[in-house]
This record gives structure tokens, C-alpha cells and sequence, in this order.
């Protein structure tokens, strides 16, 4: 209902249905969108009785209405353009008591009704909805039209109707920002949708995290190219394209990179993220044994690949962690989490272009030919955490595996991957050292409670403590059972009434209590005295 629309396409157009029965109340509302100056969104007339909402100028919506008393007009009068093809809200009431209009979120305008005069609204015609009486139509969309609570198919019936078409274009216009990180608007005639294919998100607006978590030894590799693609397809296809086209080299050297992912862990040191090429071109993500975080980079012309360390905090702490890297030629730009993006630059012997890349790794690098010592040194066992929002350029290698596309063909995982919100990991304890860990059989220094040595004070004390706790227990229970027994064994045997002496040989229970008690007889004599007058 909140997307049941109609487009006015002619002056002319408009949409007919039963008469409104709103005799003492009404209550109308409805969205709006136009670029024409004015038209009449509804009306429906009796003899003399009316009610119209219409559009008077670019700025003013105007509610009149006439219950027998002379026409009555509430103007709301709007700072901004009202017909700036964006969608507007108007909602009219009328009682006995009072009307009122509001558009958007403008002041409320509020007319009293007069105390003495008529106040039912008395129609006849049939409703109209774009233009009726001879009166310069509206052009443009409404939808969500609700009379009294009940909302109109306009789209039922503007499939019937000339010069209408039902739905409306353009919601992108007003409502394509709320498809999030990257995500497309596409245009529906009853409404809109996010295309989110091209980012590593989900749901209806591209905000729902794909994450997954990893155990140890576990790896996921996405190819750049599945088996029997040539390069030339690979181009065409322009997978690894950046948002500006012009930047795409037409022999996959890329010129700039876009990546970003989130994680979180507790083991260090370990690789996250590790891109492969053709040639020996590589990027790399790792977090170093003190738990830092390292971004490689090795594109050709120097020796050692170039390294950026981020020695200011650790983020091997079990949280989450964003990381967005952003390289344009020699320029690269780096923001971790919520802090300031820190911009750095390649040496100026080094290349300038990703040449030929092959794969994407997570969680571990499982590579033919030479490997950088460090990565090969921080690549056992393997990363244990969790990876999310993982996305290349217009690549989600996570996304291709746990949902599937046409790019899950790219995508080879080892072990099992198991979806994870990572954005909800709980605060992790960091596990006690061995030399602080009394249960640690490794350390020397290490004091049992008791390896057939006497027990310390310490340990005394909590025995005694137990101990006297036990026999609290005990002695209530013992308690307990006592009074059972005394209770059970008090009401068991015989038992006394106190019937009347003489009942067996009485001939009535009257006549037992009479024989029991001599005051009973005396009252009865008492009371059978009799006077003659």
C-alpha cells in the first residue's frame, strides 16, 4: 500500500471512485510528487457541501471544504519549492470540532469549527483524484492515498484509465542514497531496490555485513579468472575494473586498487589478505607477531617491497577492526578503523602498476612459486578469526562463497566456511600466561594446592568454611524431619465429639439433648405457659 501509485500524465487525467463518506470526520493523507506549478490532487462535491486538496502555487496546499455554513480554506505556505520532483506528505482532518492541514514536516494549520451552524458533509458525486469540474488537473505521481484509513487502488484502477498509467518513475531520485556502500538504485514502477551485487554487502539497502569465520588452516582463493578464461575475456569482463572505466588498463595492470575488509582475531602473527600475480607483483595484509598491523607492497623496481607498519595500537585484541586502503599511482591513502586517514607514498624507483594479478587469498597464502620470507614466515598456521566486507575494487570474494553469483565458479575454499556476524564479536579475555597460570603444568614456578606436601592455611580455611556449611545443612534437614514425625503421630488414634449422653436410646436427636440437659427442660416449661384473655 505505502508504494500503491498512479502517474497523471495529461491535465486532463484522472481517477474516479465511490463517494466519500466522511459526513463528520475525515481523515486524508497521501504522498505527492510534480514540477507543475498547481492541479487539484482530489475532490469530491454534494449540492452545495465540498471538499478539495489541491496544489495552488509552487510553495502553498490548500484543504477547503463547505458543510453548509460558507466555504472554509486552510493554506499551508511552504519556505521551499513544493514542485522540485521530490516527494511531499499531506495530511488533512476535518471533525466537528476542527480541520487541519500539515505538508511535510511544516506547522500544523489549525481552523475552528464555529460552535453553532451545520456539521455533516453531505456528497454525492463520485470521488475524483487528479482533476474534476472542469479545473486544471494535477500532473505528476500520488501514491499511499488514504481516505479514513482505507487506502485507494490507484494502480487497479489507472490500468483502466486513459491518460493514467499506474506506478511512478523516478523514486530513485528521491530515494537512491539510501542504498548504502556502493550499493545501485533500480528503478521499479511500484517502488525501488538496491542492487548490491557489485559491493560485499546484503539485505535491501547494501548495510548487512557477509562475513564468515575461519579456523585455523582454513583458506579461501578467489581467481581472477576462472579455468579456461583467457586474459582477453578476463578484460572484456572487466573484473577487476575500478569505478572509473578510464583507469582500466586494457592489459590488467592496474593502475589503482580499492580495498577494504573488517576483521577481527586473537592470534598473531598471521595473513589476512594476500593478492598474487602473474609475475612477482604482490599486496599483502598481515599482522605482525606484536600484534600490529603491516600493508606490503611490491609492484617492481625495488629490491625489498615497500612496508607500512602500524605500530600505534593492537589489533590482535579479539574486536573488530575496519581497514580501507586506497592506492592511485604512487598515492596511498590508509584508514584504520575511525582514526584520520594517513596518506603515504611509494618509493619513487618502485613501479606504479599491479601487473597481471592472479588470485586473492584469505586467511592463508597457498601459492606456486617464490613467496616473501616474512609471508611465508607468518603463513603457519594460518589465520583464526573472523573476515567480513571483504571486497577488490568491484571483487567480494566472501560474498561469492556464501552466496551464490556467477563469480562463486572463481572462488576455492578449504575447509568448511561458516557465516559469521563479525560486527557482534564479544569482547574477548586474553588467556592467562604461562607463568602466571597456577593450572599450567609447564611452569616452574607453579604451586599445587597439594602434591603430598601439608596443605596451606589458605586451603584450611576454605575446607573449614565448607565444612561448617555442610553441617548447617545437615542439622536443618535432621530438624525438619523431627517435626514431620511429632506432627503425623499427634493426630493419629482416636477421636471425641461431643454428642449428647443417652443418644443411643433416644428416639431423636432433640429428644438426647433434652435428656442431657435439665435447664433445657426448664426453659421449655418455661416458654409453654399460656394466658387466657
Amino acid at each position: 500500500n505505502y508504494w500503491n501509485a498512479a502517474s497523471f500524465i495529461t491535465s486532463s487525467s484522472y481517477l474516479h471512485f465511490s463517494t466519500f463518506q466522511g459526513e463528520t470526520s475525515a481523515d486524508i493523507s497521501f504522498y505527492f510528487k510534480t514540477s507543475a506549478l498547481d492541479g487539484v490532487f482530489l475532490e469530491n462535491l454534494g449540492n452545495t457541501d465540498f471538499i478539495k486538496l489541491e496544489l495552488k502555487s509552487a510553495t502553498e496546499v490548500s484543504f477547503s471544504f463547505d458543510v453548509g455554513n460558507g466555504p472554509v480554506e486552510i493554506v499551508v505556505r511552504s519556505p521551499n519549492q513544493l514542485n522540485d520532483d521530490q516527494w511531499h506528505r499531506v495530511n488533512a482532518e476535518r471533525n466537528v470540532k476542527q480541520a487541519s492541514l500539515q505538508v511535510d514536516q511544516l506547522p500544523l494549520e489549525v481552523r475552528k469549527a464555529p460552535t453553532e451552524g451545520h456539521t455533516r458533509l453531505e456528497l454525492y458525486s463520485q470521488l475524483y483524484v487528479g482533476a474534476a469540474g472542469g479545473q486544471r488537473g494535477f500532473l505528476g505521481c500520488i501514491r499511499s492515498l488514504r481516505m479514513n484509513g482505507v487506502t485507494l487502488d490507484l494502480e487497479e484502477r489507472a490500468k483502466v484509465t486513459p491518460g493514467v498509467k499506474p506506478g511512478c518513475s523516478g523514486h530513485c531520485t528521491s530515494y537512491g542514497m539510501y542504498c548504502a556502500n556502493g550499493g545501485k538504485c533500480v528503478e521499479k514502477y511500484n517502488g525501488y531496490s538496491c542492487d548490491c551485487s557489485k559491493t560485499a554487502y546484503d539485505g535491501p539497502f547494501c548495510i548487512k555485513d557477509v562475513g564468515a569465520f575461519f579456523e585455523e588452516g582454513m583458506w579461501l582463493r578467489y581467481n581472477f579468472h576462472s579455468p579456461g578464461t583467457s586474459i582477453k575475456d578476463l578484460v572484456s569482463r572487466m573484473l577487476l575494473s575500478s569505478t572509473d572505466p578510464e583507469t582500466t588498463a586494457p592489459d590488467l595492470n592496474l593502475n589503482k586498487e580499492e580495498l577494504s575488509f573488517s576483521f577481527s582475531t586473537t592470534k598473531s602473527p598471521c595473513v589476512l589478505l594476500y593478492i598474487s600475480s602473474y609475475t612477482q607483483d604482490f599486496m599483502a595484509v598481515l599482522v605482525k607477531p606484536s600484534g600490529n598491523l603491516q600493508i606490503r607492497y611490491s609492484l617492481g623496481g625495488t629490491k625489498e617491497p615497500y612496508n607500512i607498519d602500524v605500530d600505534h595500537r593492537n589489533m590482535a585484541n579479539g574486536q573488530p577492526h575496519t581497514v580501507n586502503i586506497t592506492r592511485n599511482g604512487r598515492d596511498i591513502v590508509l584508514q584504520l578503523d575511525h582514526y584520520p586517514p594517513t596518506t603515504y607514498s611509494l618509493p619513487t624507483a618502485s613501479d606504479i602498476q599491479f601487473n597481471s594479478p592472479k588470485a586473492l587469498f584469505l586467511g592463508k597464502v597457498i601459492e606456486i612459486g617464490k613467496i616473501d620470507q616474512d609471508i611465508y614466515k607468518y603463513n603457519t598456521p594460518g589465520f583464526t578469526g573472523c573476515l567480513s566486507r571483504v571486497q577488490f575494487n568491484q571483487i567480494a570474494p566472501l560474498k561469492a562463497a556464501l552466496r551464490p553469483t556467477n563469480a562463486s565458479s572463481h572462488v576455492h575454499i578449504q575447509g568448511e566456511l561458516v557465516e559469521s556476524n563479525c560486527g557482534a564479536s564479544p569482547l574477548t579475555i586474553p588467556p592467562m600466561s604461562a607463568a602466571t597460570d597456577p593450572w599450567h603444568l609447564d611452569s616452574a614456578s607453579a604451586d599445587f594446592p597439594y602434591n603430598g606436601q601439608a596443605i596451606g592455611d589458605g586451603v584450611n580455611r576454605n575446607s573449614a568454611i565448607i565444612g561448617g556449611v555442610i553441617a548447617v545443612v545437615i542439622f536443618t534437614i535432621l530438624c525438619t524431619l523431627v517435626f514431620l514425625i511429632r506432627y503425623m503421630f499427634r493426630h493419629k488414634g482416636t477421636y471425641h465429639t461431643n454428642e449428647a449422653k443417652g443418644a443411643e436410646s433416644a428416639e431423636s436427636a432433640d429428644a438426647a439433648i433434652m435428656n442431657n440437659d435439665p435447664n433445657f427442660t426448664e426453659t421449655i416449661d418455661e416458654s409453654k405457659k399460656e394466658w387466657l384473655i
